[in-house]
């Protein structure tokens, strides 16, 4: 079964007021807020929404939520992709799939990375598996989309003040709805010419 926009639209309405972990945010809240980001710093329309989408598997299976509470990691990041394969490039799949990693890549090659984050950043980043060993940064770094995924994962870590003013929810859904629209006509086969 696919996701639609509709779809989208009354997950992160509905169960995206639920508090996003153990952050002093919604989830509704840290997508916005880390959309807001990557619209700041310049980035593509295809990487806004990435951010804006990056932890929809939450809401999609609560079972998530539960592993990661039970001590176990929940695989958030890949939970909605069968989902958004169909609706979304990519530029915007593979993002959400990496972010995770980025975290562990960020924690490998960054001196200050892991000090930096969330109490909660830092326990789920346990479930994750830890930092990456050298070997696996740099199998990291060289896949496709592993650059916007580090940069996703920046936002992702600004993304938890309580109160910070971001668009409203739909000005990034009319965004999303551009990006759908130029990945549903980028699919469709080209005209033939007489």
């Amino acid at each position: 079964m696919s996701l639609t926009l509709i779809d989208i639209s009354h997950l992160l309405v509905t169960r995206g007021k639920e508090q996003y972990g153990g952050e002093a945010v919604s989830q509704l809240e840290h997508a916005l807020q880390c959309a807001h980001l990557a619209e700041l710093a310049g980035e593509t329309p295809q990487t806004v929404a990435a951010a804006l989408l990056h932890d929809i598997g939450h809401l999609l299976a609560p079972e998530c939520r539960a592993a990661d509470n039970a001590g176990r990691d929940g695989l958030h990041q890949y939970v909605a992709l069968p989902f958004l394969r169909a609706l979304l490039p990519p530029a915007v799949l593979e993002p959400v799939r990496l972010h995770v990693d980025a975290k562990r890549y960020l924690c490998a090659m960054e001196n200050g990375y892991w000090e930096a984050l969330s109490p909660a950043s830092k326990h789920s980043l346990e479930l994750q598996g830890g930092a990456y060993s050298v070997e696996q940064a740099v199998q990291f770094v060289s896949q496709p989309f592993a650059h916007e995924a580090i940069r996703l994962r920046r936002y992702d870590d600004a993304a938890k003040v309580v109160g910070r003013a971001t668009p409203a929810f739909e000005h990034f859904m009319h965004m999303l709805a551009t990006v759908t629209a130029r990945h549903a006509l980028a699919k469709m086969p080209a005209a033939v010419s007489a």
